[in-house]
């Protein structure tokens, strides 16, 4: 995978065939759209294994165990299942997302070193809601996947959600299944004659500031609030922060681009608190989440230029934590000058600023004809398990959660049990029909 970025990066349109590296010429005549069935199947590939990951993962997460430890057996968990994948052909495939366990104010994905003795001894504690994050990619082609659960007490295993925990997760569950309502090209699934579609199709997308004036209905029904520059970003082969990107409850100076399209992958993120919504940045806590940019520095320290090229061996331009590198201790000194050069990016641990719960979502959703698939999504919530008073009373929202997210386009679940509609489940607390 280095060599097929490095490669990427001194391509020449004005170079003949004839002087192309093999890799390069690969590139120029494959189609890595959408429009090729293998680069879907690559994806729904990496997405399975995400969600099994996710799955193990999930059921590791008890009270008092220690992340550090979560996070270690969920990449070794990762490695292995993507390692049974493509066996015996020259396809790059890995991690696209290391497995990260974040706590209850953490906003950011969370994942320990074993080499920072205090942050080792983390553990989970009973009642927490933590956030879970991970993923795969296959020919660089990512699905990442994060949900948020309430860690079960040994003390309490019948007693109910609290009142403000349930909200909380209604709150983020609602806002995400809108958001993605709202990611759907006009008159993608309109219906009547060809002139009523045609109309339809010919409305202008909606617009991020509609966006944000939804969803801070929505988690403002439960007295939540979004968290302060959610973002989803545009997918693309070996990138995870293409040229769109939609910015929820934007800070100063922020705003997205791009409006979602048929033919595009996406991550859509949704970040809500029971708090005020604003972040802070956790000085005390060391950032060991990276990412390579394609920033070219020539690096002065041996260490640093060592550490620059197993990352770009192991990981090309996707996340992963400085636990995942051959010496801990030496990535994190070879790392300083790789964040200081631009050439790595590094994720700065980051909270609540007023250490109330957060809960996230993660879905890697395709944008097709047929409408969204969601590629790698959280398990759905089972909202008859969280009981509050609150709930969505503005119609306008409601009737958009009644809304598919696709077209049927087969007899596959024609003896399926009908779900209860969205719109029915957010007035009477009743299961979800979200299609997956």
């Amino acid at each position: 995978m280095a060599e097929e970025a490095e490669i990427g990066k001194i391509s020449d349109a004005k170079l003949p065939v004839s002087s192309r590296h093999p890799l390069e010429i690969a590139a120029l005549v494959t189609d890595y759209t959408l429009s090729n069935p293998d680069t879907l199947t690559k994806y729904k590939t990496a997405a399975q294994i995400s969600h099994k990951v996710l799955d193990a993962v999930t059921g590791w997460c008890v009270e008092g165990a220690k992340v550090v430890s979560i996070c270690e057996r969920g990449d070794k968990l990762l490695e292995e299942e993507i390692a049974k994948v493509y066996k015996g052909k020259k396809i790059v495939k890995g991690v696209a997302h290391p497995t990260t366990v974040s706590p209850s104010s953490y906003v950011t994905p969370y994942t320990p070193l074993t080499s920072d003795t205090e942050e080792a001894e983390v553990t989970l504690k009973p009642a927490e809601i933590i956030k879970i994050q991970l993923g795969a990619q296959i020919d660089g082609f990512g699905t990442i996947v994060c949900d948020s659960i309430r860690i079960p007490s040994e003390k309490d295993k019948d007693s109910e959600t609290p009142a403000r925990e349930a909200d909380l997760m209604l709150a983020t569950h609602y806002a995400n299944e809108l958001l993605i309502r709202l990611m759907l090209p006009p008159g993608l699934l309109a219906s009547g004659t060809d002139e009523e579609k045609k109309q339809a199709a010919a409305e202008k997308p909606i617009t991020q500031s509609k966006m944000n004036s939804l969803l801070e209905k929505v988690v403002k029904s439960f007295d939540c609030n979004l968290i302060e520059s959610t973002t989803s970003w545009l997918f693309e082969r070996n990138e995870i922060e293409g040229k769109k990107k939609i910015i929820l409850a934007p800070g100063t100076g922020v705003k997205g681009e791009g409006s979602p399209e048929v033919g595009e992958v996406w991550g859509v993120e949704m970040g809500v608190t029971t708090g005020n919504g604003k972040v802070k940045k956790l000085d005390d806590k060391r950032s060991t989440l990276h990412r390579r940019t394609t920033t070219t520095y020539q690096l002065k320290r041996p260490s640093s230029r060592q550490t620059l090229s197993e990352i770009v061996k192991k990981f090309s331009t996707f996340p992963f934590s400085l636990r995942q590198l051959d010496d801990e201790r030496a990535a994190k000194v070879g790392i300083v000058e790789c964040v200081r050069s631009g050439v790595v990016r590094e994720y700065e641990v980051v909270a609540e600023s007023d250490a109330e719960p957060v809960a996230r979502i993660f879905t890697t959703i395709a944008i097709t004809k047929n409408g969204i698939t969601r590629l790698a999504a959280p398990p759905t919530l089972d909202v008859t398990k969280y009981k509050t008073e609150n709930k969505i009373t503005d119609e306008e929202i409601l009737k958009i959660l009644e809304q598919p997210v696709s077209r049927s386009t087969g007899s596959k679940n024609k003896n399926k049990k009908k779900k209860k509609p969205a719109k029915k489940a957010a007035n009477e607390g009743g299961e979800s029909s979200e299609e997956k």
